[in-house]
């Protein structure tokens, strides 16, 4: 690998039943493909090392639930600040560290809920970002797998949405953010609420919108 290569780092960890070591080798070839120097560490200390992250171009995260210490959570949230990209996935990202205030900030969600098991359901593009290199040339699709509840931060960019009929809990219809990207500092973030299982990547908008966030959210 050559000196100037962009340099990746994937944490995974954490509940096991998100499958991070599997769902995150779907994507390792791609990353080789387009460059990348690979580092992978199952042990969130590696958000400790200031100067390991000044070199890392992007942080793909899969670590589900789990505690962060504060030290950990400064370090990546100051390294995003000056420019390294975080990006992922589903539980991963948005259901990590859920004690963390400065982590939910720049992550812009969390998990709050699912409907119990998986559901056949629409992904919708927002149409006002349709030239976003996240989404462009993509057209709504249809998944089956969990659908995710979420708090967010008014200031992400929402490129797609999922639908949440009125039933016994909520008085009306909600349009959920699915898929979002923001700027934090000098970094980037990108996180799909989509990938609970292996088989959610077999859909080829789900797919092609993850490989491209992470491209996206890299310095």
């Amino acid at each position: 690998m050559t000196s100037d290569a962009r340099r990746a780092l994937v944490v995974r960890g954490g509940w096991e039943g998100h499958e991070p070591v599997k769902i995150t080798e779907l994507f390792l070839p791609f990353l080789r493909e387009h460059g990348y120097d690979l580092r992978i560490s199952d042990s969130l200390d590696v958000y400790g090392d200031a100067e390991l992250l000044a070199a890392t171009d992007l942080v793909v995260q899969c670590w589900t639930m789990g505690e962060i210490t504060r030290e950990q959570s400064a370090g990546l949230v100051a390294a995003v600040r000056a420019g390294t990209g975080l990006a992922g996935w589903h539980g991963g990202i948005v259901d990590s560290f859920r004690g963390d205030v400065g982590y939910h900030l720049l992550t812009g969600g969390q998990f709050l809920m699912h409907p119990h098991g998986f559901s056949d359901h629409t992904v919708t593009l927002a149409g006002k970002h349709a030239d976003h290199p996240v989404i462009a040339g993509l057209t709504d699709f249809r998944v089956h797998t969990e659908k995710y509840w979420m708090v967010t931060d008014p200031l992400i960019d929402v490129l797609a949405t999922t639908e949440f009929e009125a039933d016994a809990d909520r008085s009306r219809p909600v349009t959920m953010p699915a898929v979002w990207t923001r700027s934090w500092g000098a970094g980037r973030v990108f996180v799909s609420a989509i990938g609970h299982k292996p088989d959610d990547f077999d859909v080829p908008e789900v797919r092609a919108l993850t490989e491209r966030g992470l491209l996206w959210a890299s310095r």
